[in-house]
């Protein structure tokens, strides 16, 4: 089946990951899925929260926001609003999980790094974007803290690599990294983060219209198992540039 944009359903929309994008950032990446854009940047802190002090541990965090003209017709900051919705709370939060699940808290050493995902442009997958460009972000971000020795030199921070893609099933077809017009029509909307071993992170998925059974859940993993493979190697690129 070829989509409206000429893709297989096994097929990632074009990406492209821009390093070092932010000049003042210990860590950054503009990563692009199709015409979705998402700024990542990473900022390290030596020192930890207050619950954390002197328990020899480290902590990695996520904040996401999407511009007011990320979307097709404006909408009020969140800040205007006086309240941070809930979905933004929710994408905050898995960025941050998935993102600690590939770090060694204690190697990391007594130290914060934020990482700040602002959607530019929003074309589907703003969440599985963010992930995949933080990773990298974060991986600067632990270089930088290396470098000015705040880490251990010998010091192994990132445990694994970790990217996330969005599947779906369209008119009976299990798809791989939707595009908005293809996520609003998705029977089924599912996302996967995967680590660079091939190891599930989470997955959320959803029955957006008739359910799914076990034989298309088992083809929607394949899907966004091989396309965080791709994505895996993208961001080895990127930080090997």
């Amino acid at each position: 089946m070829t989509r409206k944009d000429g893709r297989t359903d096994d097929q990632l929309r074009p990406v492209t990951i821009e390093r070092g994008w932010s000049a003042h950032a210990e860590g950054s990446a503009l990563i692009t899925f199709g015409g979705t854009k998402v700024l990542c940047t990473a900022s390290f802190t030596n020192g930890v929260p207050r619950w954390l002090t002197g328990k020899g541990k480290g902590w990695v965090t996520a904040e996401y926001a999407m511009l007011p003209r990320a979307t097709n017709s404006r909408n009020d900051r969140e800040s205007i609003k006086g309240k941070v919705g809930g979905r933004t709370h929710e994408i905050s939060r898995l960025i941050g999980r998935a993102l600690r699940a590939v770090v060694d808290t204690k190697a990391l050493g007594e130290n914060t790094i934020v990482i700040d995902c602002d959607v530019l442009q929003a074309d589907g997958g703003t969440r599985t974007a963010a992930i995949t460009g933080a990773y990298v972000a974060l991986a600067d971000a632990i270089a930088w803290g290396r470098e000015k020795k705040f880490i251990a030199q010998r010091s192994e921070v990132l445990i694994d690599s970790v990217s996330a893609v969005s599947v779906g099933i369209i008119d009976g077809t299990p798809m791989l990294d939707l595009a908005y017009v293809e996520d609003v029509r998705a029977e089924t909307d599912m996302n996967v983060v995967v680590t660079g071993r091939g190891l599930f992170v989470e997955v959320q998925g959803t029955a957006e219209g008739a359910p799914f059974d076990k034989r298309e859940l088992d083809q929607l993993l394949e899907l966004g198992v091989n396309g965080c493979a791709e994505l895996r190697d993208l961001q080895t690129a990127a930080l090997n540039a």
